[in-house]
């Protein structure tokens, strides 16, 4: 039996971000592999370094210790032009607020990550993401034309329209009511299925989380509990 490969893996990472009251310690040594393939929903309260996992797996923020490899490079290896490339090439991020650019159409928000890689056929694999989450009448909109529902469809379309190895899913459903949110989640588990990708989904959201295979909950910037050691463990 082929063994799956792993996408991510962390080892005693550890992040200190600086306050005016001095430095605060967000993550405190965390131990995390995950598998091509895997759904993995990460909760836990406000301020257990959800998030600030999220921002490191992104190559968005740099650990202050400890090792993190995803997709085969260590990224604290990288220097900055090397990280928009491997976010560009291996990485979709959903955030809550949805961050689409509010100057640029929706099918040009989905199209800049394909331009940027050089990619003519750009704007065809945009409208046709589009289509995919149900916007093909909305590729003209600009964001301030948009619900928040028919944003986070952009920001989804977005996402996954290079094909990226790994999802990362903050809070998706955050600023939506709970029918819009549902139909955004089935969304992005769909994409998610067709692509074959991995995808990490922080939510708060037990009953959101638990649509993923495996669940991991974080407290005080550690994980203490995951679903893969205790199945691991009873068999």
């Amino acid at each position: 039996m082929t063994e799956t490969p792993t996408l991510i893996e962390a080892r005693g990472l550890v992040f200190t971000a600086a306050a005016a009251s001095g430095p605060v310690h967000v993550l405190r040594g965390v131990d995390l592999a995950v598998d091509t393939g895997e759904a993995v929903g990460i909760v836990g309260p406000s301020g257990s370094g959800k998030t600030s996992l999220l921002m490191l797996l992104a190559g968005l923020e740099r650990p202050t210790g400890g090792s993190l490899t995803v997709a085969g490079r260590a990224l604290a290896k990288l220097d900055e032009d090397e990280l928009a490339r491997f976010r560009r090439d291996e990485i979709g991020i959903v955030f809550q607020a949805f961050h689409l650019v509010p100057t640029m159409t929706a099918l040009e928000n989905v199209a800049v990550p394909l331009e940027f890689a050089g990619r003519r056929d750009a704007f065809e694999k945009a409208e046709a993401a589009l289509r995919e989450v149900g916007l093909g009448h909305r590729l003209e909109h600009y964001p301030g034309q948009l619900s928040g529902g028919e944003q986070q469809r952009v920001a989804l379309a977005r996402a996954v329209v290079a094909e990226p190895r790994l999802i990362l899913a903050d809070e998706p459903t955050g600023n939506l009511d709970s029918a819009t949110g549902h139909a955004v989640i089935d969304l992005l588990f769909g994409l998610r299925a067709r692509l074959g990708t991995t995808l990490l989904l922080i939510t708060h959201d037990p009953a959101l989380a638990e649509r993923c295979a495996r669940q991991v909950r974080m407290e005080d910037g550690r994980i203490v509990s995951d679903s893969r050691a205790v199945r691991l463990a009873a068999e």
